[in-house]
C-alpha cells in the first residue's frame, strides 16, 4: 500500500510521524512523509520518501504572529493571532497537501493538517487523524488549547472542548468551504464544521502518545486509539560531540535547557537568566539553542552549549530537564525517566506541564512570562532534590519504555487503512 503523512509543524511534529513512517515501511508499505522544506534532508535520511510542502516552517515560528502569541497579554489577543497564523499555515501548504496525496492508497495527517480530511475525501482513499494531542471532546480533562489546567468540573471541561472548536473553526469557516468548493469541488462543511461530526461518522483517530500519561476517557468511542508515543531515536551511525561527552562525564550529572522550536526575541535576556540560573543552583548545564530560543553568547564553563543532539542519547544522562513542554520534548523527558522542569510558551504546552505535575514528576510548570532567574532555580532544585518525585520520573520511565506505540499504530493502520471509505 502506498501511504502518504502530512506532517505539518516543527521539528517536534514532524519527527513522530518520521517514526511511524518507518514502522509501516517495516510492515511492507510505501511511505512518503510530506513536511516543510526545511525538514527535506531529514525525513531522506531515515530512507522514506519526501513529500514537498513549499515554505519553511521554521520562517512561520519566527513571524510577527507568532510571537504575538507567546507573548500575549490576553486570551482574544491570543485568539486573534492563532487564527492568523492558522490561515496563513492553509494559505502556504493546501495546494501543497493535495499535490502529495497524488498516488496514495490511504493518507495519515497530523494535528494541524485537517485539511487531509478533505483530500482523502476527494482521492476516495481510507484516511485518519493523527494527532500527537488529545483533541477529542471529552469530560474528563479540558482542551489541551484552551486550559493547562485540570477542571473537576465535567461540564465546564466538556464546554471548553466545544469552545475551542468553534474558536478553531468559525474564523476559518468561509476560506475552507470556499476551498473545498473551488479547488476541490466538494460540499461545504456543515455549520459547525468537521471535527463535531468525526465521532458520530465513527472516524478513527488513531493518538500518538502513551496511556500511561493520559489515559483513553470513558467517554471517547470505540473508533478513538491512544496507541503510544511514536519515538525516533538517533541514526546508528550518529556520535556524540567529543566535548559533550567530556563535559557529562566531568562530575555530577548536569541539567538540560532548551526551548527547542520556540523563538524567543528576548534570546539574550533568556539566555542571562540560564547562565544566573545555573549559578543559584550550582548545577552543571547542557544548554541547547534550538531555533533561537536561546542567544548564541559566550557562556562560563558550567554550561556547555549545543545547537541540537537526539534526546534518547542525551536525557537520560540529565538529572533533570528543563523544557518548554512540546509534545515530543515532554515524550523524551518522560521515556528517559528524569524529572522535568517546564516553561510552556504557547498553544498545548501549558497542558503537558500540567499533565507533569499531576503525575508527580515536574514541579509546577514556570510559564515563559513568569520566569525569573529566582524561581526557575527553586523548580530545578526541586526536581534534582526531591526523591520522590524522582521515584515517579523513573518509574513513568520505565512504564513508557514497555511500549511499543510504534508497532500499535502500524497495526491500527492496517486495519482501518485497508478498508473501503
Amino acid at each position: 500500500m502506498k501511504i502518504t503523512i502530512l506532517a505539518v509543524g516543527t521539528r517536534g511534529d514532524v519527527q513522530p510521524y518520521v517514526a511511524l513512517g518507518l514502522g509501516l515501511k517495516a510492515a511492507g508499505n510505501e511511505v512518503r512523509v510530506a513536511a516543510a522544506s526545511n525538514f527535506e534532508q531529514f525525513i531522506r535520511n531515515y530512507g522514506l520518501e519526501y513529500g514537498r510542502l513549499e515554505g519553511n516552517f521554521r520562517d512561520l515560528m519566527e513571524a510577527d504572529t507568532v510571537q504575538k502569541v507567546m507573548t500575549g497579554r490576553s486570551p482574544v489577543q491570543v485568539y486573534r493571532e492563532m487564527t492568523n497564523l492558522s490561515r496563513q499555515i492553509l494559505d502556504k501548504f493546501s495546494a501543497d497537501l493535495w499535490q502529495v496525496g497524488q498516488g496514495a492508497d490511504g493518507l495519515i495527517y497530523s494535528t494541524v493538517a485537517l485539511t487531509g480530511y478533505s483530500i482523502a475525501e476527494k482521492l476516495g482513499i481510507p484516511s485518519f487523524w493523527a494527532p500527537l494531542q488529545p483533541m477529542s471532546r471529552t469530560r474528563s480533562f479540558p482542551s489541551v488549547l484552551m486550559s493547562g489546567g485540570n477542571h473537576q468540573n465535567s461540564t465546564m471541561n466538556w464546554l471548553t472542548h466545544l469552545l475551542e472548536e468553534q474558536m478553531a473553526w468559525q474564523p476559518l469557516r468561509v476560506y475552507t468551504n470556499q476551498w473545498r468548493k473551488d479547488f476541490l469541488g466538494l460540499p461545504p462543511y456543515p455549520f459547525k464544521g468537521l471535527r463535531p461530526e468525526l465521532p458520530k461518522m465513527r472516524y478513527p483517530i488513531i493518538y500518538g502518545f502513551s496511556p500511561a500519561v493520559v489515559s483513553k476517557p470513558p467517554d471517547w468511542g470505540d473508533s478513538v486509539h491512544i496507541a503510544g508515543y511514536w519515538f525516533l531515536d538517533q541514526q546508528k551511525d550518529w556520535q556524540p560531540p567529543a566535548g559533550l561527552v567530556d563535559f557529562i562525564s566531568d562530575g555530577k550529572s548536569p541539567i538540560y535547557i532548551g526551548f527547542g522550536s520556540m523563538n524567543n526575541r528576548e534570546a539574550a535576556q533568556m539566555t542571562r537568566t540560564v547562565i544566573d540560573v545555573v549559578a543559584l543552583t550550582e548545577q552543571r548545564a547542557v544548554v541547547a539553542t534550538g531555533w533561537g530560543s536561546l542567544a548564541d553568547i559566550d557562556l562560563p564553563d558550567t554550561i556547555y552549549k549545543v545547537d541540537s543532539v537526539p534526546h534518547d542519547w542525551l536525557f537520560p544522562k540529565m538529572a533533570a530537564v528543563v523544557h518548554h513542554g512540546g509534545a515530543g520534548t515532554a515524550a523524551a523527558a518522560f521515556r528517559a525517566g528524569v524529572p522535568s522542569v517546564i516553561v510552556p510558551h504557547v498553544m498545548d504546552q501549558p497542558f503537558w506541564g500540567q499533565r507533569a505535575l499531576e503525575l508527580g514528576v515536574s514541579p509546577h510548570p514556570l510559564p515563559r512570562k513568569q520566569v525569573t532567574a529566582e524561581n526557575l532555580a527553586a523548580a530545578i532544585k526541586s526536581a534534582v532534590n526531591d526523591a520522590d518525585l524522582r521515584q515517579r520520573a523513573s518509574a513513568l520511565g520505565k512504564q513508557i519504555r514497555s511500549e511499543d506505540g510504534v508497532a500499535k499504530a502500524v497495526e491500527l493502520a492496517s486495519h482501518y487503512l485497508s478498508r473501503q471509505n
